[in-house]
């Protein structure tokens, strides 16, 4: 029986996928998978739930990677309809979901399904690649999946990640890269006082403005022919004080760089450590500082499968699609380690937002371009 991408999307959409919770999601992909002949492997590391699935067994692979896991919907009372009971209006379909990314996993099994009906005896093989682990923390989901398929001396000749990357229309941007993340949590140490007595205390916040001053006027680099400049940006700002008489002990800032790849997130750190140890120094100030890396600044060198993919996608939507590493980051961060990948899904503007639709032109586009794609590749 063939599979619609409108009935898969929708049942996906159904089951409440919030990070960290499955909701029945990866079982019900995995249920339509092996409905094609696919074989599954449900994977779970720790709390996450993960899927594995592949038709045929030789080369070359070509991967769809993807997370059937999705953010919380906010209030459900600003909704036009219950997030998880997807409707259609206005020839389009809503729900939470529908945009990043369920929706795009739909259109790839269908895609799947008419072009196995076409191929019968294609050579090499198809897989996926699935994670209910990617708008939260990314720890259990497809980077631990990576060094599983390592381990297993799986081998992924390219991969598609479905993110929604249209910043407007079908068709419009092709990722091939993005830019690294690094988070810094800063806290730097003074000696409490009494406001009346400064020169008995040493204020942290004196010093914690001059150094976040002093990082932000850092001109990190004026961008790449591939990458944007890079940015850093101060989120937080916070003194755990509940006395307007005292000066305090310590402050904390939180701080962000999406940074290209002329850095690493070792360099960014190293340069960092430097102007807080020389500040902190000078004031007479002790300093604290954790770094999370989200992850590094990365870009898949286009090659003719790239090539093939923008030219597939130009003859469906009539439009050629920029290759561009904008925006935050993706899980493809992960699976670059093991495989050439590039990104493309759906249009991203409702995605995270109230209301989150697709329209049902974009759905049967997509499975086209993919499915075309699959012809392509496997010629």
């Amino acid at each position: 029986m063939p599979i619609s991408e409108l009935k898969l999307a929708k049942e996906l959409i159904r089951r409440p996928s919030i990070t960290p919770k499955d909701a029945g999601a990866i079982n019900l992909l995995a249920k339509n998978l092996r409905s094609l002949g696919f074989k599954c492997q449900i994977i779970n590391f720790k709390n996450i739930k993960n899927l594995y699935a592949k038709l045929g067994s030789s080369s070359p692979n070509f991967c769809y990677a993807g997370h059937t896991d999705v953010v919380p919907p906010g209030n459900e009372s600003d909704w036009s309809v219950n997030p998880f009971k997807p409707a259609i209006k206005n020839n389009k379909l809503i729900g939470r979901g529908a945009n990043d990314m369920k929706a795009s996993i739909a259109c790839f099994v269908a895609a799947v399904n008419k072009f196995k009906n076409k191929n019968k005896k294609f050579k090499g093989s198809i897989s996926l690649l699935i994670t209910g682990d990617e708008e939260g923390v990314a720890v259990n989901g497809t980077k631990r999946i990576v060094e599983y398929l390592k381990k297993k001396r799986e081998k992924i000749n390219f991969c598609i990640v479905g993110e929604p990357t249209n910043p407007n229309k079908l068709g419009e941007m092709i990722k091939i890269g993005r830019r690294g993340s690094i988070t810094g949590r800063l806290t730097i140490i003074g000696t409490q006082g009494h406001v009346a007595y400064p020169h008995r205390a040493n204020n942290p916040a004196d010093t914690i403005i001059k150094i976040l001053k002093k990082i932000k006027e850092i001109n990190l680099d004026k961008g790449t022919k591939n990458f944007q400049p890079s940015n850093l940006e101060i989120t937080k700002i916070d003194i755990d004080n509940h006395a307007d008489n005292v000066i305090p002990g310590s402050a904390n800032a939180v701080f962000n760089i999406r940074y290209n790849n002329k850095h690493s997130s070792g360099s960014l750190k190293k340069k960092l450590n430097n102007i807080f140890r020389s500040m902190t120094k000078k004031n007479k100030c002790k300093f604290n500082i954790r770094y999370e890396v989200s992850g590094e600044a990365f870009l898949t060198k286009p090659n003719k499968t790239t090539f093939m993919i923008q030219n597939t996608i130009k003859k469906i939507t009539k439009i050629k699609p920029k290759l561009s590493t904008t925006g935050g980051t993706s899980d493809a961060r992960f699976i670059r380690k093991i495989a050439p990948c590039l990104e493309f899904g759906l249009v991203g503007k409702t995605m995270h937002k109230i209301d989150e639709s697709v329209p049902l032109s974009d759905l049967k586009k997509l499975t086209n371009i993919y499915l075309n794609i699959l012809e392509n590749y496997f010629k």
